[in-house]
């Protein structure tokens, strides 16, 4: 018998919900939004560019509009939130508090006895300001205007006139309703584009007319390509700055003119390249002269300037390399320091690239501010002084800055830290930080007995020295040449942590080079990276990584090892080790019922390993190369890409000693240095991040990023600190940092990691309003072992089969956006979870109650 059910599966309950207020909106926005319209106007809802038929999407083409409708507001199912906003405030409030309160003297009199007439003179400035604040939140409604409309005809002719269609028509129509509503349609035809042809130069002056087959073969007006006017531009500029960087000092745009020829021309361009003489104004004349070519005839170095010793005397001079130097004090700087920061040489044509060298190159020091470069012209000799003004930065800089926070591991923690800056400490421009940090902190679950309250602490400092070139015996400048910035660094720190995990000492050092060869490129090579790690108390892993110790303990509990009311930590038994070591000795010597064709065998097997893994020692000496290419031409642009991509190698040089000196090998087959058995791998990341602008704050970002790192030689396995792990607000935002893989393994560790990621994530970005933003995100990746001694076959790359174990998330995110950064909250779900058998995979767990929620500073991408 069919039997109907009144009560909804609460997904569609959800969904229903959804919906409903959906309507809501819809009806809100259909009814209200002509609510400030006055009688007579009309409300624009649409304007819509149709281009030989055609209706265009492109943003580039629909900025051209001048009256844009109101944020939100679409052709089909808009809700303009900020005008429904702006439609809240009363446009007349004085009037209506005079009407409704003011103008009532006994109702004046009964709220100022009740409240006070400061409270009452408060209560209406408090209905005021609100009113005020609506009108400032939202948004004003966007009414027709037809002189408004004719000049956006006017532009998208200009528009398509500067690319080509000199001959192309634009109308509009505008359809009013009688609900006070209006939709603009411009119509454009296009007709046929005209093409380059020939380009003839007038060039008046000798010297650049000499020049003009160098600099005309790269021009970016190629014949037969269709008209442009910002190929025109482009050209211009490219002329201009060739000249000046060919020594035409007083060379500028200005003198540059193009005229084009269309009469009877069969829509082809002709084209007249025009470049004229210099023009020098006096006072009551012009003169026209020709443009010359100037060099360099010296280059002085003020090496202390500054606005209180304007007027003291020169008192330390010295000349090296062909540059003057001169202080008022005693120089502080070798003479090479400062001039190989200098490409303006004596002698040279002169050039505005070695100008904005210079400059980027002095600013690169950190030792000078705003370094000021002049050129005075010697007019008997066509030459150039070049004088260059530097004003030091104090020599010492303290820093100091305290810290309170709270994690998963302590209630409360206070840090503090302090720096130290040396500039010009060796007086080659090189810079020295020395650093310290001190923390301490309250744990969650302080060891029993323990009566301090603050039972956490973490003590480090760091030494780090920047030297402006590369440091090294052999000559690198044909190879990385100085208008690259070459850097080299050097660093020594050390840590030590108490009660923190497995507390741990680390002493790590670096020798790195930096440089940059171009605006968008930057290369880093770190010759030498030593990291040393030492687990101090090794005994307290089970304490830190509980659900293993509870899987022993209910598998000892399953084979009658213990009571069932009784745990491993149970200290019943006369070892040094703890009962939870005991266990695992005695299921791998088969002391228990166990068999090593058990799953639980396995079990405690892979625990085992993965402890041994955790809490060994670790030293790593490694080389490794990143490469950087970023296009970001600033932080208000949102259409670019970023390439990363680094490799690194780690053991070989000790392994390469190791075999040449005999060094005998450990029980386990491995040399050792410091009786630590020293990491061997090599690895390779690639990162690529691509923004799209969509226009109007909308922004379309994805990203892809590939790890995978090798263990070989003296290692089986990846360290810790250097091993992959997914899942976080950074990552795939369904999954909580750490928490998903690898592959389909159901793992309950604390921290899942692997040698081998892969990870995807797109994510469009839009204004909501104001200042609030939302976001839309699928994120895709897993982590996989590889290539190393895990076989668990759920958590091992096999085959390309794997990637059936990508996990996809899904989810939400709104940010609020303080200019300086941006802090959002995002919300995601369970799309597809791998660790789920194959056939309940899909949206198994979709839902709010296991959605994951992560706070973030900045955009994860």
């Amino acid at each position: 018998m069919y039997q109907s059910h009144s009560i909804l599966n609460p997904k569609y309950k959800l969904l229903a919900q959804l919906v409903l207020v959906t309507v809501c909106l819809l009806f809100l926005s259909s009814c209200n939004v002509v609510k400030r319209v006055k009688d007579g106007d009309h409300l624009i809802t649409d304007n819509t560019i149709v281009e030989d038929g055609n209706t265009l999407m492109t943003e580039r083409i629909n900025n051209i509009v001048i009256q844009k409708t109101n944020s939100g507001m679409r052709k089909f199912f808009g809700l303009p939130l900020k005008l429904h906003i702006y439609n809240l405030a009363r446009p007349n409030i004085d009037s209506i508090l005079e009407a409704n309160v003011l103008s009532d003297s006994l109702k004046v009199k009964r709220r100022i006895a009740l409240f006070s007439e400061k409270q009452f003179n408060k209560q209406l400035e408090s209905r005021r300001n609100f009113n005020a604040w609506l009108k400032r939140t939202g948004e004003a409604p966007v009414i027709y205007n037809e002189d408004k409309t004719e000049k956006t005809a006017n532009n998208l002719r200009k528009y398509y006139y500067s690319k080509g269609w000199f001959n192309n028509e634009v109308n509009y129509q505008v359809e009013k309703d009688s609900n006070k509503l209006a939709q603009v349609t411009y119509n454009v035809i296009k007709h046929t584009p005209y093409v380059l042809d020939s380009i003839n130069p007038y060039i008046s002056s000798p010297k650049i007319d000499s020049l003009y087959p160098k600099f005309i073969s790269n021009s970016l007006l190629k014949k037969g390509e269709q008209y442009d006017d910002d190929n025109f531009i482009n050209e211009r500029e490219r002329i201009n700055t060739f000249l000046r960087n060919a020594g035409f000092y007083h060379f500028g745009q200005d003198y540059i003119r193009f005229e084009i020829d269309t009469i009877s021309t069969n829509h082809k361009v002709h084209t007249d390249l025009k470049i004229a003489n210099r023009v020098i104004r006096g006072e009551d004349s012009v003169t026209i002269v020709p443009f010359k070519i100037y060099k360099i005839k010296e280059v002085n170095i003020f090496t202390d300037s500054n606005f209180e010793n304007r007027f003291l005397p020169i008192t330390d001079t010295t000349t090296h390399r062909n540059y003057n130097l001169y202080s008022k004090n005693k120089l502080k700087y070798r003479p090479k320091a400062l001039t190989d920061a200098i490409f303006i040489n004596k002698g040279d044509t002169y050039s505005d690239i070695a100008r904005s060298r210079t400059q980027r190159y002095l600013n690169d020091l950190q030792m000078f501010r705003y370094p000021d470069i002049e050129f005075v012209e010697n007019e008997e000799d066509t030459t150039l002084t070049a004088n260059i003004r530097l004003e030091p930065k104090k020599k010492y800089s303290l820093s100091f800055e305290p810290e309170i926070n709270t994690s998963n591991i302590q209630k409360i923690g206070f840090s503090f830290s302090t720096g130290l800056k040396i500039r010009n400490v060796f007086r080659g421009a090189e810079t020295l930080e020395i650093s310290g940090v001190a923390a301490i902190g309250a744990s969650q679950d302080p060891a029993a007995g323990e009566s301090r309250f603050f039972d956490i602490n973490e003590f480090g400092g760091n030494i780090r020295l920047t030297i402006p070139r590369l440091f090294s015996p052999f000559k690198t400048t044909k190879i990385i040449p100085k208008f690259m910035s070459p850097s080299t660094s050097m660093s020594l720190s050390a840590t030590s942590q108490q009660n923190i995990g497995l507390d741990k000492q680390s002493l790590s050092g670096l020798f790195s080079y930096n440089w940059y060869p171009s605006k968008t490129v930057t290369n880093t090579l770190d010759l030498f990276n030593v990291n040393f790690i030492k687990n101090l108390n090794t005994s307290n892993y089970f304490g830190v990584y509980t659900n293993s110790f509870n899987s022993l303990n209910s598998i000892a509990e399953d084979i009658g090892y213990i009571a069932e009311d009784e745990e491993l930590y149970d200290d019943t038994l006369s070892t040094p080790y703890s009962p939870a070591d005991v266990f695992i000795s005695d299921v791998l010597t088969n002391n228990t019922s166990l068999t090593s064709d058990d799953d639980d065998y396995s079990t405690v097997q892979n625990i085992e390993e993965r402890k041994e893994r955790l809490t060994e020692d670790n030293l790593i000496f490694s080389t490794s190369f990143d490469y950087k290419k970023d296009k970001r031409k600033n932080i208000f642009d949102n259409d670019f890409s970023v390439f990363k991509w680094r490799i690194e190698s780690a053991g070989n040089l000790l392994s390469a000693i190791s075999n040449l000196t005999g060094a005998a090998k450990n029980d386990a087959g491995n040399y050792e240095v410091f009786d630590v058995a020293f990491s061997q791998y090599i690895k390779t990341e690639i990162d690529y991040i691509k923004y799209i602008d969509l226009g109007r704050q909308n922004v379309l970002a994805f990203r892809s990023y590939a790890g995978i790192a090798i263990p070989y030689g003296n290692s089986n396995s990846i360290p810790f600190a250097e091993s992959f792990f997914a899942g976080g607000p950074n990552d795939n935002r369904a999954w909580s940092a750490y928490n998903l893989g690898p592959g389909s393994s159901n793992s309950t560790n604390e921290f899942n990691e692997a040698n081998f990621k892969l990870h995807l994530s797109a994510e469009q970005r839009f204004n909501i309003f104001g200042q609030w933003h939302g976001a839309l995100f699928v994120d895709a990746g897993n982590i996989w072992n590889v290539l190393d001694n895990v076989t668990d076959e759920a958590s091992t790359f096999t085959s390309f089969s794997s990637l059936k174990d990508i996990a996809i998330g899904s989810g939400f995110g709104l940010r609020y956006d303080f200019d300086f950064f941006v802090v959002r909250l995002d919300t995601g779900f369970k799309t597809y979870d791998p660790s789920q058998t194959t056939s309940n995979r899909w949206f198994r767990n979709y839902n709010f109650t296991n959605a994951v929620y992560n706070i973030g500073i900045n955009y994860p991408f």
